[in-house]
């Protein structure tokens, strides 16, 4: 039996917690030892409070219960994200997390539903989602278990406080054996010859060695960036906004179980519904506008009085060219960053945690296992910049300088071909790595109005007076199902409701 592997994790937040949790909680004290350093004095970003669907399988991994987590997270239902203005002015779409329509014929949905509208039937394509017409309702239940059922078309994620997620992470990982380190970070020590991390050195003047170091310091990236020395790759060009100001309101106006971005002249604005208040933030460009502007912006469209003065972030989209180099990962901020436009912050935490404990290294790093994480976490940003890009550049305002400048904009050659076959004939690419299966992406692609000009042929086969009953039925089971829901706050008060506690505590 081969001796645990000791890790240090610079940094906690819900980087570090999360990377703590995983690994005692899927590997146990018997392949890992985690020691943790971070100091009470460094705060955290701790914005991200929208999350995708994967994040139940982390949960899950670690035996999680999901009800208890919502409790103390203050946490509420996702069934996606709408889009208000982004393709011009009063306009609005929802990117569900589930499907639209089924195949017909042999074919996908939106090849039918094209056919249909170039026949002079046209029908809004949100109307054949589940997750949208129940989100539009504010309605929530679970999926259903029966594959053939309406109701088992759709997923969801949470809302939820990333603050006291990682606090309670943070109990998590402690009881399973996690040892933490208060105090600052001030040296690292380089192994002379080899170039790995041997220790890092704290204010207090502890040294605290291992074989391998996770960096979870944040847009400082202590390690893999001052120390290691990677390289940054800068994708400001296609990503623009660079700032945010985030602040908190009480919980008003619909309790929506979805995250809504409004777009404004210089960015965007998150609207995040939890149980105890509201997420407010605006994200936006400072060669667009300055801080002043776009601070009177957010609190001119809040719901409800703010509850703190914002609070301003700087940040630059793109990645380090390697997140793993020698014995020191890089998770979460230190290894890159895009913008909260999709709620991809944690879920590129969980997948670099998930990638990392099935190539664990022995105390001798292998560079092949290094290799391998790096093309795969490579994968996982190239296809959510594109993604992100997508919603910027499909637009149609002509009201504002940042919509024009990114209306022109050239985007990378993955996301040119990506857009070509869908315009061609409604054609979405199907990949196993990677975020975003094609209903996410036949989504923004129709809701910024990126129109196929042809179906494919195989769509013919069907009479279109059999396809058109079929969608109408189809159509009218979505709705009928939806309405029968339970509002989603009856959903949280039976199943999640916060105490009183867990509010103040936020």
């Amino acid at each position: 039996m081969r001796k645990p592997l000791e890790i240090v994790i610079v940094g906690g937040g819900t980087a570090g917690w999360m990377a703590a949790a995983g690994l005692v909680g899927i590997l146990g004290s018997d392949s890992v030892r985690v020691r943790l350093v971070e100091s009470d004095e460094i705060g955290t970003v701790g914005v991200g409070e929208a999350t995708l669907p994967q994040m139940r399988k982390f949960n899950d991994a670690l035996g999680i219960v999901e009800a208890d987590m919502m409790r103390r997270t203050n946490a509420s239902f996702k069934l996606g994200i709408e889009f208000v203005d982004w393709g011009y002015q009063g306009s609005s779409y929802m990117h569900p997390f589930g499907a639209h329509g089924r195949p017909i014929g042999g074919v996908a949905f939106q090849h039918q539903w094209i056919r249909a509208g170039q026949n002079g039937h046209t029908f809004p394509i949100e109307d054949f989602s589940f997750a949208i017409t129940a989100a539009r309702l504010d309605r929530f239940d679970f999926p259903d278990e029966d594959p053939a059922s309406v109701r088992a078309t759709f997923d969801y994620a949470y809302h939820l406080d990333a603050s006291l997620y990682a606090r309670f992470l943070r109990s998590f990982a402690e009881t399973r054996g996690v040892f933490r380190s208060e105090g600052k970070v001030v040296d690292v020590a380089l192994d002379p010859e080899r170039g790995d991390v041997v220790s890092v050195r704290l204010e207090s003047g502890e040294i605290l060695s291992g074989d391998f170091f996770i960096d979870c310091s944040g847009f400082r990236s202590l390690l893999l960036g001052q120390a290691l020395e990677v390289p940054f790759d800068d994708w400001s060009k296609w990503l623009p906004c660079d700032s945010a100001f985030a602040v908190p309101t009480p919980r008003a106006g619909p309790f929506t179980p979805y995250t809504r971005s409004t777009a404004r002249d210089a960015g965007w604005q998150w609207r995040i519904p939890l149980q105890h208040r509201t997420g407010n933030g605006y994200v936006f460009s400072s060669g667009f506008t300055d801080n002043e502007r776009a601070a009177e912006t957010l609190l001119a469209n809040l719901e409800a009085p703010p509850l703190a003065d914002p609070r301003l972030l700087r940040f630059k989209a793109g990645r380090r060219t390697r997140s793993w180099d020698r014995n020191c990962l890089a998770i979460g901020l230190s290894s890159g960053f895009l913008e909260p436009l999709e709620s991809t912050s944690i879920y590129l935490i969980q997948v670099a945690i998930m990638n990392f404990i099935r190539l664990l290294p022995e105390a001798e790093v292998d560079p092949a296992l290094a290799g391998e994480f790096n093309r795969l976490m490579n994968v996982e940003y190239d296809r959510i910049r594109d993604f992100l890009i997508l919603h910027y550049h499909l637009n149609r305002r002509d009201d504002a300088e940042l919509w024009r400048y990114c209306r022109a904009m050239e985007v990378p050659d993955s996301l040119e071909r990506k857009m070509a076959l869908f315009r061609h004939r409604g054609f979405i690419e199907q990949y196993k790595d990677g975020l975003f299966s094609p209903p996410s992406w036949l989504s923004v692609f129709l809701g910024q109005g990126l129109a196929p000009l042809h179906y494919h042929p195989m769509a013919d086969a069907m009479p279109l007076p059999a396809l058109l009953g079929e969608m109408e039925m189809l159509r009218s089971n979505v709705r009928t199902e939806a309405m029968a829901l339970p509002s989603h706050a009856l959903a949280i008060e039976d199943y999640c409701a916060a105490s009183v506690a867990a509010g103040a505590a936020a």
